[in-house]
């Protein structure tokens, strides 16, 4: 059985990448969630935004089967 993740983008990272919900293998390349970033080949890591489960979280987060990765772009307020 395969470990999987479900990878969430939203905002200019979905329409850069051209979809917003996608399910990914849990690999020895995508152990943690700068890893996964730099699988999606999306360009620099840099003021995005990364949640797990959810929760708010640094590229350094080790990822377990069935978590939920979301990327989001910087905030901003108004």
């Amino acid at each position: 059985m395969i470990d999987v993740l479900q990878v969430l983008l939203f905002a200019s990272l979905r329409d850069r990448a051209g979809w917003s919900v996608r399910q990914m293998p849990l690999t020895a390349r995508t152990n943690t969630a700068g890893e996964l970033w730099a699988e999606l080949q999306l360009g620099s890591l840099l003021a995005i935004n990364i949640a797990v489960n959810q929760q708010l979280v640094g590229p350094e987060r080790v990822l377990c089967n069935g978590d939920e990765v979301a990327f989001l772009p910087p905030f901003t307020g108004g």
